[in-house]
């Protein structure tokens, strides 16, 4: 008797998580869908293939090269990390329209992405972008991402370690 009920208890428990992963799975998303955008552009930029005119700046000193990404997935990893469609961020930020945009902003200290600025053309996304601040005792830094669809991105990061030099970095890559 005891075996068969720690059977059908067992049967239960594990027929609960599989319903919390459906519920999971049917959420709807809260804000503009970053991760899943960038995901569309890394699988259309893999296929495409296209020749990259990339330019890395490091405290003013700069070195240019045109080349073919082999791995766009790492290339615009920085950009599908700034998801704001976190189970744990839902409500911390304000979604609103301006000048044509929407714009999603958040105050909270504990969250690093404060601004996404997203412009569209009907279902169209002409520009992403993305600026992130991370501060605590020992570091600051923050990061301007752009994206223009099949024309350019853009990373500019400006970084403050203490008892070190402050960096300046930014990389530019104009598709062709």
């Amino acid at each position: 008797m005891i075996k068969k009920l720690s059977i059908l208890a067992f049967a239960l428990a594990l027929f609960s998580c599989n319903q919390q992963k459906e519920a999971e799975a049917n959420t709807s998303l809260t804000y503009f869908d970053i991760k899943g955008y960038f995901g569309k552009e890394i699988s259309r930029l893999q296929q495409l293939n296209p020749m990259v005119d990339k330019t890395v700046s490091i405290n003013g000193v700069s070195e240019n090269k045109t080349a073919k990404i082999t791995d766009w997935t790492k290339e615009l990893t920085i950009f599908v990390n700034a998801d704001i469609n976190k189970t744990s961020w839902k409500g911390s930020f304000k979604a609103e329209k301006q000048n044509g945009a929407e714009v999603y902003t958040s105050d909270s200290k504990k969250i690093p992405i404060k601004k996404i600025s997203v412009i569209q053309n009907g279902q169209k996304v002409d520009k992403v972008e993305i600026i992130i601040d991370n501060k605590n005792i020992l570091y600051q830094s923050q990061d301007t991402l752009t994206y223009f669809p099949d024309s350019l991105y853009l990373i500019k990061k400006h970084q403050k370690i203490r008892l070190l030099n402050e960096k300046k970095y930014s990389v530019i890559g104009k598709l062709k």
